[in-house]
């Protein structure tokens, strides 16, 4: 049987560049939806903000975009991974227990070697 491709999105730009923080969402679910291969996104240095529990919600973009937080519910919909980086969070003084959105996993700064290892793909943003 075949291994399902993955493909890895690293944000790493956060809240102060709006225009920055749509594309992994929007890449991550179309991955799945319309190609069937399994899409992550890695949050760590600034892009934790945005995974930030409150942070998402002011952050509207011209059509065809709209809210951020649309499109990150979107992403999580369909079954698009969210990591964010522990490290980078403390950095941000995130509480790791109810400062961040729903279904993001914490890992060590770590991982990311790990998730770069495992992906057939990666893009950074």
């Amino acid at each position: 049987m075949d291994r399902k491709k993955n493909i890895l999105y690293i944000q790493t730009s956060g809240v102060e560049m709006p225009e920055r923080t749509y594309a992994p969402f929007i890449l991550g679910a179309s991955a799945i939806k319309e190609m069937g291969i399994e899409a992550s996104i890695f949050f760590g240095i600034k892009g934790v903000t945005i995974a930030k529990r409150g942070e998402a919600d002011n952050i509207t973009l011209p059509l065809p975009f709209g809210s951020l937080v649309s499109a990150i519910e979107q992403a999580r919909k369909v079954g698009v991974s969210f990591f964010v980086c522990e490290e980078s969070a403390q950095m941000h003084g995130i509480d790791l227990e109810e400062g961040l959105i729903d279904g993001v996993t914490v890992v060590p700064a770590g991982t990311l070697n790990k998730l770069v290892m495992k992906a057939d793909e990666v893009l950074s943003f």
